[in-house]
């Protein structure tokens, strides 16, 4: 078997309702995930993309967030919604989907905005 072309990590994470920096599937149903896969076996694509349902991306305060590799393209909020466009514009097209994209300065760092602030010591 010919190794995957891209892999589609869908963040699965749970945390209480009432967390300060969110939670990527509150429900815990997968539901982000299982429409990836349903997507990609519509399109034919199961021989060349893969979904994978992953821990903490640790971007809750962009969540539900995926991230496609070896893009490294991250995308967050997505819904269900969004999945169609997803693939078809960046999974088969090669586009990726820039009003879902995360901005640069957002991934992996600890300055983005978006990110509540931790106070500092008295």
């Amino acid at each position: 078997m010919a190794a995957f072309e891209r892999h589609v990590f869908v963040c699965g994470n749970q945390r209480a309702a009432d967390h300060p920096r969110g939670c990527c599937d509150p429900e815990g149903g997968e539901t982000l995930h299982k429409r990836f896969k349903q997507v990609i076996a519509e399109r034919g694509l199961t021989r060349t993309v893969r979904a994978n349902r992953a821990g903490c991306l640790d971007q809750c305060e962009h969540g539900p967030t995926v991230v496609v590799y070896p893009d490294a393209v991250w995308y967050g909020p997505v819904t269900a919604a969004d999945v169609e466009e997803i693939v078809t514009a960046h999974l088969v097209a090669g586009e990726p989907v820039a009003r879902l994209r995360l901005a640069d300065g957002c991934i992996n760092t600890g300055t983005c905005a978006h990110k509540p602030r931790r106070p500092g010591p008295a």
